[in-house]
């Protein structure tokens, strides 16, 4: 089997960030600025870093701790070994926080993220909760996802770590979960890339697979309405409030905490890495570097021609080696993985999910956006950038 070959396609380019036409339903202004780059900028007018930034951060742990008193942790903190997790873990644990760290094995980790969060949760002395997949399950659901032919195939890791974090937090009384995600590093993304429910989900595993979900949760809307109305857990990103140099980070991490990189951004997962650099680029023609370079260079972290230079080259670099090992890991055949790669792309709108009713709740989730219960990013993703 011959590696299929990558090709840069847009017509149409911001003209401030790398985000471009592939993208269904971007806008640009009349500068040529585009629709992500307007969503960043009012981020930065609602968590600017300023010289008021450190007392409301201040205000902010001061709760979370209040709120946690006589608790044996005060806060829920996901972990994936990656360069964001861990250094949240590390910024969450220095403001004197008490995290227990949750982790969702999914069966794909590579040894250095693996390594990462045992060193991490070593040092800063923090309780680390392992959610480990059945891999019988699990793979029966990545396969489901890739038949489906959807670019959302990273979906049911993300998703159950999303599930498994409410879970924890309702088991030991948390009301926080703080998550890893900084717009100013990651970007927002869009829709049409990545969208997720529980009820999507269960419909492309009932259409494509073979087995039932028992190991893991699959959290529904009853059960988020639930977990954030009825327990009042709420979702916070201390990054908004924190500067990320990449640089200072990679130094902070390596010098304090032994963190080891693993290469590209998100790629601790040998999956990830196939998936969003192989199948994503050739299937979909989507490529997720875009999001997190257009950040670092709306940031000032990186000219938009180096940023330019760097998505050109192709992000795929495992050859058939890797390509073997993900095809043997998940059973599947040379012959099944030209169907998948040759059927057409779909998108989360030809299966059963929850968006049309999210559209009809926006008033109701823009409310719980001011109070935290739906993050940022979750409520530009939907309402922001549309379809």
């Amino acid at each position: 089997m011959n590696i299929l070959p990558y090709n840069y396609k847009s017509n149409r380019v911001c003209t401030r960030c790398l985000m471009d036409d592939s993208v269904r339903g971007i806008s640009f202004d009349d500068k040529g600025e585009c629709t992500f780059c307007k969503i960043h900028d009012e981020l930065e007018g609602k968590f600017p870093l300023n010289e008021d930034t450190p007392n409301r951060l201040s205000e902010l742990v001061t709760k979370i701790k209040s709120d946690g008193r006589r608790k044996k942790y005060d806060c829920i903190l996901g972990v994936s070994g990656g360069r964001d997790s861990t250094y949240t873990l590390y910024s969450a644990v220095k403001l004197g926080l008490r995290p227990l760290a949750v982790h969702f094995d999914n069966g794909w980790n590579s040894e250095i993220a693996v390594q990462n969060i045992e060193n991490a949760c070593k040092i800063l002395k923090v309780d680390l909760h392992t959610h480990v997949a059945d891999w019988e399950e699990f793979k029966d659901l990545q396969r489901s996802f890739l038949f489906s032919s959807v670019p959302d195939a990273e979906v049911p890791t993300d998703w159950v770590i999303f599930s498994v974090l409410f879970a924890e937090a309702a088991r030991y009384g948390v009301k926080y979960i703080i998550h890893g995600h900084s717009f100013r590093t990651e970007g927002t993304t869009p829709l049409t890339w990545t969208y997720m429910d529980g009820r999507y989900v269960n419909d492309i595993q009932r259409r494509y697979g073979k087995l039932n979900l028992k190991s893991f949760p699959n959290m529904g809307i009853i059960k988020y309405i639930y977990y954030s109305l009825i327990k009042n857990i709420q979702q916070i990103r201390i990054l908004y409030y924190l500067p990320y140099n990449e640089k200072d980070v990679l130094e902070i991490l390596q010098s304090e905490l032994g963190w080891r990189n693993y290469g590209d951004k998100h790629h601790e997962s040998k999956y990830t890495a196939f998936f969003q650099a192989y199948i994503l680029t050739r299937k979909f023609n989507i490529d997720k570097r875009k999001l997190h370079y257009s950040a670092k260079v709306r940031n000032e972290q990186l000219t938009r021609e180096e940023a330019l230079q760097v998505i050109r080259k192709d992000p795929y670099t495992g050859g058939l080696e890797l390509l073997d090992y993900c095809l043997k890991k998940l059973d599947l055949s040379y012959d099944e993985f030209d169907k998948i790669m040759s059927s057409p792309p779909k998108s989360f709108r030809d299966y059963k999910s929850y968006y049309d009713l999210v559209k009809l709740l926006k008033v109701p989730i823009k409310w719980a956006n001011s109070i935290g219960i739906v993050p940022d990013t979750v409520y530009n993703k939907y309402f922001k950038f549309q379809v």
